[in-house]
């Protein structure tokens, strides 16, 4: 994909065991909750992907996706993608991610999907705008409560993410046309503390309660959201779950995700083309 960068699809037992390593590394998951190399090996044999991102000889990356059906139209599940922290931002994951495109699309599959923390939302931006992928169902607890630190003792909730790759969206995102996230076309936002900020208090943006017409602060990630005598993360992520699952009844989808003067918005808008 680069001078330094390439990825290509892996059949191996020892680069299947290489993911599990890797996977360690990013997740941090105890014995109980590591996936095992024959994961790895179940969903090469059965037409899913597994994916090495390699810097000269050593792997640094990989995504892991099964093979799913909707309907009788079969679609990719792309369960895991993990890069080694010596390695992000470096575009390691955009580089996977549109490997597994341009694979799926070879074979006739048109859809890949896959989940993320919504509080997560550098993982939001990178999937909405940077892919052009849309969110339009949200799942409490989808994996349960598991031993990696990175999840905090949470529940698992996700978002569900829906890649159409052969759609205008998801063309001009990954050629770099799209407008990104400072042209959300939505009605809804949902605004999260900029980055830089350790964490916020729901409720606590005056500018943007002024100008939208749903608003509902929540921490930028998990991981900055360290400082004392602000709401606790499970009664935010209980706000967010009730307010996502009621917009998407209604059949709205998430569109975009922008930065404002207040931080960034998740954006919906109503959405019924597929």
């Amino acid at each position: 994909m680069t001078a330094d960068i390439a990825v290509r699809p892996l059949h191996t037992l020892d680069e299947f065991r290489r993911c599990v390593q890797i996977a360690r590394e990013v997740w941090g998951d105890s014995d109980l909750d590591t996936e095992p190399y024959v994961t790895l090996v179940i969903a090469d044999h059965t037409g899913g992907q597994v994916l090495g991102a390699f810097d000269g000889h050593l792997m640094v990356g990989f995504t892991k996706a099964y093979v799913g059906l909707r309907g009788q139209k079969p679609y990719l599940h792309s369960h895991m993608t993990g890069v080694l922290p010596s390695h992000r931002d470096r575009r390691v994951g955009r580089y996977l991610k549109l490997f597994q495109r341009e694979d799926a699309l070879r074979r006739g599959i048109r859809l890949v999907e896959w989940t993320f923390d919504p509080l997560e939302t550098k993982n939001a931006h990178f999937n909405i705008n940077r892919l052009g992928a849309i969110c339009r169902r949200y799942i409490a607890n989808f994996y349960g409560i598991t031993t990696s630190p990175l999840h905090r003792g949470l529940p698992t909730d996700r978002l569900l993410v829906e890649w159409h790759l052969d759609t205008k969206r998801v063309v001009a995102a990954v050629n770099d046309l799209d407008p990104g996230p400072r042209e959300c076309p939505a009605h809804v936002h949902l605004p999260i503390p900029a980055a830089s900020r350790s964490a916020v208090s729901v409720g606590g943006h005056s500018e943007a309660v002024a100008q939208d017409e749903f608003v509902r602060a929540l921490p930028s990630s998990l991981q900055a959201t360290t400082a004392s005598g602000t709401t606790p993360l499970i009664e935010i992520q209980s706000r967010i779950r009730g307010e996502f699952i009621d917009w998407f009844s209604k059949g709205y989808a998430v569109l975009g995700v922008r930065s404002t003067v207040s931080g960034v918005d998740y954006c919906l808008a109503p959405y019924s083309d597929f």
